[in-house]
């Protein structure tokens, strides 16, 4: 069974990687703390090349990066690619954004996942970008998921991401979309 380290400290990026993963018999594994990649791209699929490419580097194995966040139309995209770094929490994230969004009525938004595969030298071998389309809610519902998961509600389902059964999430989030997009490119590597 091949190891991936997932370019990540967050566990619960982790955790929805594995499920999407289990199918190929990959072990996961968090990268190391003392490995800090800085994320200085200017989009999702620059930020998750650099941090694929640097820890498989680093540590000589495999690595997969994830590099997400939500994009707010009327406040021009942000957070995007600083959506992590909003705010010091997640709630601290989800006061700023309603506040920033207070009167206002046009909210849509979009989650954008990227996701890139290097191989041990750091070349990237696999990538793709899922989005989900959605709006922000005025106040936050549901108690699953993470992050900004109580904020963005998807119209087509009538619910947020934390109100979603898991399996649901799954299905339709950006994580979703792009590893749906990713696995068939994934099935056809050997890792060694």
């Amino acid at each position: 069974m091949p190891t991936v380290v997932v370019a990540t400290g967050n566990p619960g990026k982790l955790k929805e990687m594995q499920v999407y993963l289990d199918a190929l018999g990959w072990e996961l594994q968090l990268k190391p703390d003392a490995i800090d990649i800085k994320e200085t791209g200017t989009t999702f699929l620059e930020n998750a090349r650099l941090k694929a490419s640097g820890v498989a580097q680093a540590l000589g194995q495999w690595a997969i990066a994830d590099d997400s966040g939500l994009q707010v139309k009327a406040l021009g995209g942000a957070p995007g690619i600083y959506s992590a770094r909003y705010a010091p929490s997640d709630r601290a994230r989800i006061d700023r954004l309603l506040q920033e969004l207070e009167g206002i009525d046009h909210r849509q938004a979009q989650f954008v996942c990227a996701l890139a595969l290097a191989n041990p030298a750091g070349q990237i071998v696999v990538e793709t970008e899922g989005i989900c389309p959605g709006e922000i809610l005025l106040a936050p519902r549901g108690t699953g998921g993470f992050g900004y998961d109580p904020i963005f509600y998807v119209p087509a389902l009538g619910q947020s991401f934390a109100e979603m059964s898991p399996q649901q999430k799954e299905q339709h989030s950006h994580r979703g979309v792009a590893f749906n997009q990713l696995m068939p490119k994934l099935q056809q590597l050997a890792l060694e």
